[in-house]
């Protein structure tokens, strides 16, 4: 089950909001000719349309992967569309947060291979990150495909158990809200400092977006980085002496992200 398999077979996609469209875009710009892929999206985007995608038609008889990337509570009007599918070695592979693997057996049956994907937003830029793992039925040969499919739109990682997922929906799926919330709290700060508030935030967001950059392109740890930037009895260890107290940020962010995944459980339930 290779890439070679998905153009011969096809690949269905079940949904394409911006997600899957983020996908979409990746594979068709990777060489995946369009008439190999056929999308089920009851309102197609102007963008989708003028692709030359096989969009709301008739299902491939025996399609490589099926894509799930339709909004958890649409999903279980859906998915039946597709159980004809299950059981044979379509391997079905859902973006959907929120939805467990036992989900898929049940509608699609225990013997069809199941990959759970969490993706998060910068993969609309092609740096996201996704955590993946597979049921049972999954062959070694469809997670290296799952992972060749999810890589299209930034780095991929795998987990050893389904429980970590909820832990990786806090940390990397819900992650860039709270970084967007930096940059609104840090403006905030500087205009109280008494900054425009226009500058403030110009100021808070090319910090951020710049220290991400460097994060991205240094060899050393986060860890290390902050050191490099701290000097003694300076401006920077001021901060981080607030920072980094016992009820700081390390604190918060920890209630922050205990609190996300346990929403993620109670939603998976």
């Amino acid at each position: 089950m290779d890439m070679t398999d998905v153009r011969a077979r096809g690949l269905v996609l079940l949904g394409c909001g911006k997600m899957g469209s983020a996908l979409l875009q990746g594979w068709l710009e990777s060489g995946l000719p369009p008439a190999s892929v056929t999308v089920l999206e009851p309102n197609p985007s102007p963008w989708l349309s003028a692709r030359g995608l096989r969009l709301n038609a008739e299902l491939p008889a025996d399609p490589a992967v099926v894509l799930v990337a339709v909004k958890p509570q649409m999903m279980a009007e859906a998915l039946p569309r597709l159980a004809p599918l299950g059981g044979g070695d379509t391997l079905f592979l859902s973006v959907a947060a929120g939805t467990p693997l036992s989900f898929y057996e049940r509608v699609l049956g225990t013997a069809t291979p199941v990959v759970r994907a969490m993706p998060n937003t910068p993969a609309a830029v092609g740096r996201g990150i996704t955590a993946i793992i597979g049921n049972a039925a999954v062959p070694a040969a469809g997670l290296e495909l799952a992972e060749h499919l999810l890589s299209a739109v930034g780095q991929v990682v795998r987990l050893d158990d389904e429980a970590q997922m909820d832990a990786v929906t806090a940390v990397s799926g819900s992650g860039p809200a709270y970084v967007f919330h930096l940059v609104e709290a840090l403006a905030a700060a500087g205009a109280a400092q008494g900054l425009p508030e226009d500058l403030a935030l110009r100021l808070a967001r090319a910090t951020v977006e710049g220290a991400g950059e460097l994060l991205h392109q240094a060899e050393e740890s986060a860890a290390q980085l902050r050191i490099n930037v701290t000097s003694p009895k300076g401006t920077t260890e001021a901060a981080l002496g607030v920072l980094m107290q016992a009820d700081g940020l390390s604190a918060l962010m920890n209630r922050a992200v205990t609190a996300a995944a346990d929403r993620s459980r109670e939603l998976g339930r």
